[in-house]
């Protein structure tokens, strides 16, 4: 998929999915891509259905720490697997999370 694509009405002027139900695993992976994450994994998956999971019952941020014990991961597996939380969000296809939650990802 291209940048051009990737930057279409599916997203916000922040870079977040603007729609969470236009999501697939195949977008996740182009973002992945644009994102220079990588190819995804099976431990990137679980990162990305708990933090989608978490979203979609709470709407709520999941602590990092929270996400990286869930998947069976490090500490630092959003750095590790994705660069960061704010990758990790996108990857994850989640809206978004507001100015102040932006600030520490």
């Amino acid at each position: 998929m291209s940048t051009a694509k990737l930057s279409s009405p599916l997203f916000d002027s922040s870079g977040f999915l603007a729609d969470i139900g236009a999501w697939n695993e195949t977008l996740a992976r182009d973002i992945a891509e644009l994102d220079g994450v990588g190819p995804l994994t099976a431990a990137h998956w679980k990162v990305i259905r708990h933090l989608r999971q978490s979203w979609l019952e709470h709407h709520t941020i999941p602590a990092v720490s929270h996400t990286c014990h869930v998947a069976g991961l490090g500490p630092q597996c959003l750095e590790d697997l994705f660069r960061g939380p704010r990758e990790a969000w996108r990857v994850a296809g989640l809206p978004d999370p507001g100015e102040e939650a932006r600030a520490y990802m």
